[in-house]
């Protein structure tokens, strides 16, 4: 009963908290229209759902929110050294193709928006048959480290949240 009362409780209480940022005062009235926004549109698009994505080990969602966190302060430091102290001449950009072990949508979206996050690098496309991803790399002397980076990090921890 509750899992139809509440088919996505992640996303239910995502909605809560995104509703009670937006509104930006907190009171009982926003408290209980955040919590029916957050009950009935994901009881009303639950049928639009019906492979969704299973968590495996929640707890290292946590873990994979502080390596991204982590790399993003470190590439902006990065990316400020080289515009501040690098030629252009001197700055080699490439396009790395990234194979993916990842089967699902999720966890490959959830991977193309932390390589875009992360200062320095954006995904570009997707293959059509989802098993690699373009990276587009502001400067690397070591293309293969870059994508050998992406994997180890990133895409193995999703595996582990994801499948």
């Amino acid at each position: 009963m509750l899992n139809k009362l509440i088919p996505h409780p992640l996303l239910s209480l995502t909605m809560l908290l995104v509703w009670l940022g937006l509104v930006n005062t907190f009171t009982l009235g926003n408290l209980i229209l955040g919590t029916a926004f957050g009950v009935i549109i994901p009881m009303v698009t639950a049928a639009y759902w019906p492979d969704r994505p299973k968590v495996g080990r929640p707890v290292k969602i946590v873990e994979y929110f502080a390596i991204v966190l982590w790399d993003i302060i470190v590439a902006n430091v990065q990316v400020a050294m080289i515009i501040l102290f690098r030629r252009e001449a001197e700055i080699r950009s490439h396009w790395i193709p990234v194979p993916l072990e990842l089967t699902s949508a999720e966890a490959i979206t959830v991977l193309a928006g932390t390589i875009t996050m992360t200062p320095g690098t954006v995904s570009a496309t997707l293959s059509a048959d989802g098993s690699c991803i373009l990276v587009h790399c502001l400067h690397t002397d070591e293309p293969d480290a870059v994508r050998d980076g992406i994997k180890a990090r990133y895409e193995g921890r999703l595996k582990e949240i994801f499948q």
